[in-house]
């Protein structure tokens, strides 16, 4: 069958695990590594779609649980489709919703068939939902890439509670599979497991004997644990056990020294919202690391946000005095653009991880921005 989608692999580091590579979606072509841009609710807060595309944004992220509840996928389906109603023309992929299902604790009740939940920031209402309900909304919504609906542990969590999302995130991924019939949209399994390395290798081992996906999520890190147990078992799952050629996309993570350690590794995709999340809060990415524009010491400072930085913010006038004084004011335009600042930096960010595979200098590159104020991101 014919596919509109097809990942090919262009560069690799001799020196690591790290490659470019490019995949071909309906609405355009994404280069890897990317980081992708999280808009929850058919919006990246605060970013209009045509900044979003200024920004240098390939693939932006919609979640599937906030918009099944407000305002509808039915309604998003007749208004043409998730691209049509928030208007943006590039590739989009949507979450399962799993992790914000997952995350309501004692309202959520799993079971062999699916799980219901109370849906309580839209009324409490009960919902319970099948991995075929959860493909009917994914392709109602009609994103480039839709994501299998899983199970996502906490971290940490009881052995018998891992072996329980990973035996139900299978055969929930072979009912998605089967679900799943739009050929203009591809469906990615998500690998589980949690920090546990042969849970893993078995999560992935039976993804691929439920179907074949196109891609594979990675599932279930950035819950609780450290950095470097995180590590520990994301290393050999990527660089030796994962296809050679199929994306890898790393759920949820986007502070950028993971996004440097996780592409030596092998990782292609990435989101988060981070960089949003933390703009909302007065704080910007940058290249002499994490700033806290609330901090007084900016108070009277007229310096760019980041002079080594090419974001509409940093060159567009704005000293960071004024950030400090918006920031601190509660002003709206404060966070606009401080999001646009720290959106553009990982975008750039990940411009500068692909420039140095393709001349074959990433080892350098990751050890020289690890040793860089850069890295001092938390």
């Amino acid at each position: 069958m014919d596919t509109p989608f097809a990942f090919r692999i262009v560069a690799r580091d001799a020196e690591t695990s790290a490659r470019t590579a490019t995949l071909a979606t309906p609405h355009g072509m994404i280069p890897t590594p990317i980081f992708m841009p999280v808009g929850t609710k058919a919006t990246v807060k605060g970013i209009a779609p045509s900044t979003l595309d200024e920004l240098g944004a390939k693939i932006c992220l919609a979640n599937t649980y906030h918009l099944a509840l407000r305002p509808g996928a039915d309604l998003i389906e007749r208004l043409g489709g998730l691209h049509a109603f928030m208007a943006w023309d590039g590739p989009i992929l949507t979450d399962s919703g799993g992790f914000q299902v997952f995350s309501h604790g004692p309202d959520v009740k799993l079971t062999d068939d699916g799980v219901g939940f109370r849906a309580v920031e839209y009324g409490g209402e009960r919902i319970f939902w099948t991995p075929e309900d959860n493909m009917a909304i994914q392709q109602a919504l009609g994103a480039d890439i839709c994501m299998q609906l899983d199970v996502c542990p906490p971290y940490p969590a009881p052995e018998e509670e891992v072996r329980r999302a990973v035996d139900l995130s299978a055969r929930w991924a072979e009912r998605c599979h089967r679900a799943h019939t739009r050929e203009d949209q591809a469906l990615f399994g998500i690998v589980q497991g949690g920090m546990d390395l042969e849970l893993r290798r078995e999560s992935l081992g039976r993804l691929q004997e439920a179907g074949d996906f196109p891609g594979f999520g990675i599932g279930g890190y950035s819950v609780g644990e450290s950095h470097e147990t995180m590590y520990e078992s994301l290393e050999p799952l990527v660089s030796r056990f994962m296809p050679e050629d199929k994306p890898r996309y790393l759920m949820g993570v986007g502070n950028p020294t993971t996004l440097v350690i996780a592409v030596g590794f092998g990782v292609d995709m990435f989101d988060c919202v981070l960089p949003t999340r933390t703009a909302r809060m007065g704080t910007a990415l940058s290249h002499e690391g994490r700033m806290n524009l609330r901090h007084a010491r900016f108070a009277e400072d007229p310096r760019p946000l980041d002079e080594a930085c090419a974001c509409p913010t940093c060159t567009g006038g704005f000293s960071r005095a004024y950030l400090h004084h918006l920031v601190k004011s509660k002003e709206m335009l404060g966070s606009m653009l401080l999001s646009e600042h720290n959106i553009f930096y990982l975008l750039d960010l990940m411009a500068r991880i692909r420039a140095a595979i393709a001349e074959g200098r990433y080892a350098a590159f990751r050890d020289a921005f690890l040793a860089s104020p850069e890295a001092n991101d938390w």
